[in-house]
């Protein structure tokens, strides 16, 4: 009966040390992940106030893309999106300290991105991109970057890299304007 007794006393107390750990991840977590936080260093700033003038913030659906929509992994596959917002964190904080707006380079940052950034964070909103009825050639293009085939890979900021982060001086609404045309890419003839 005592080892029964020991064995309940053990988990009880490893609930009792696990439930406010966790809590504690899960509020540092969700506190952390959103613009006004990212806002809240002076390097990220610019881009939050691009990004607040974008379509991403700003549309007629009312759909607002935050952050960590276009730049962490799905929140569902957790050790990833763990991993990859402590790496993004750790980088942005060793960053503001050993240089901050002096040596963060916006440019540099934006292309470093559009390099790395998956298909797979577009899609995560963007998943009905080869139905579009009205619009034949995006889909066509869609097509083409979805099913790249002879081993080649194109990804989503290939055309689409001056849709969020770029300074306007003005909101920019798309229901109020002209159709949004990608840049397209010229070895895929579009």
């Amino acid at each position: 009966m005592q080892r029964k007794a020991k064995s309940v006393l053990l988990v009880l107390f490893g609930i009792l040390i696990a439930f406010p750990i966790f809590s504690m991840t899960y509020y540092t977590m969700v506190r952390t992940s959103t613009p006004e936080f990212c806002g809240s260093c002076h390097e990220i700033r610019p881009a939050v106030m691009a990004w607040e003038s974008s379509t991403h913030h700003n549309n007629a659906q009312g759909f607002v893309a935050d952050c960590m929509d276009c730049h962490l992994p799905a929140p569902q596959d957790t050790v990833d999106f763990f991993f990859t917002k402590t790496m993004h964190g750790m980088k942005d904080v060793f960053s503001h300290f050993t240089g901050g707006d002096e040596t963060y380079d916006r440019a540099v940052m934006r292309e470093h991105v559009w390099a790395t950034m998956k298909n797979d964070q577009c899609m995560k909103c963007h998943r009905n991109i080869l139905h579009m009825p009205g619009k034949s050639g995006a889909m066509l293009a869609h097509r083409r970057v979805l099913y790249a085939g002879n081993g080649k890979e194109y990804r989503c900021t290939d055309c689409h890299r001056h849709l969020v982060h770029n300074d306007r001086q003005f909101y920019e609404y798309k229901q109020f304007s002209a159709p949004y045309r990608a840049s397209g890419l010229p070895n895929l003839g579009i």
